[in-house]
């Protein structure tokens, strides 16, 4: 199954930096890189350099925000977190098919809250896809059919949706209430869809 797609620009979050072939695949060919504050330490670290740092600075070095001055794009809101400030830059820029990278670990807190923050991003009109070092996850709002390869587990997390049925999974989805009951499902056929009314984060591993 093929997870990468068109992409407009990626973001790098600093949470763990990615270890796995395919994140690092989509940072190694991004057309232009964001780095969330701190995010931005560590690419530098290796040998790598952003197109702009986005943030309120809180977790950037001295040395970084000092040598790479022309680079910071700051943004001081308390009231939403450097992921989001980074959405919001991008799609500011017309840049709206976005592949974020290094949203999670570290922190649980900010990790639920990155992804949880990805249905939000959906609302504002934006094409984003969060990779981690073991999947993918994917917000969605009604009706979608993604391939796959029989076997390959998935997982579906309801926000608003109604009316929720599935084809080409093994286990039979409904209009769930809890986050936890949509997990642990998997693929049975080359393909699967998810029929619904409404927005629901799908998360897909990598085997």
């Amino acid at each position: 199954m093929n997870l990468i797609k068109d992409i407009d620009a990626v973001i790098l979050a600093n949470g763990e930096y990615p270890s796995s072939f395919l994140p690092l695949q989509i940072l190694d060919e991004a057309p232009y890189v964001v780095c969330c504050d701190g995010g931005a330490d560590t690419f530098i670290s290796n040998g790598r350099l952003p197109d702009v740092i986005v943030g309120d600075g809180d977790s950037l070095s001295a040395t970084t925000r000092e040598r790479y001055a022309t680079l910071l794009y700051h943004n001081p809101d308390q009231e939403t977190n450097d992921q989001t400030k980074a959405v919001q830059f991008l799609l500011a820029q017309g840049k709206r098919r976005i592949a974020i990278v290094g949203a999670t670990g570290k922190r649980e807190d900010h990790t639920i809250g990155n992804i949880s923050l990805l249905i939000e991003y959906l609302r504002m009109g934006a094409d984003v896809w969060s990779y981690t070092d073991y999947g993918v996850f994917i917000p969605c709002r009604d009706t979608c059919t993604f391939q796959c390869s029989k076997g390959q587990k998935v997982s579906i997390f309801n926000f608003t949706a109604c009316k929720m049925k599935s084809e080409g999974l093994a286990y039979p989805i409904y209009d769930f209430t809890s986050w936890w009951q949509g997990t642990l499902n998997h693929c049975v056929e080359e393909s699967f869809t998810i029929e619904a009314k409404g927005e629901y984060l799908l998360y897909i591993n990598y085997k």
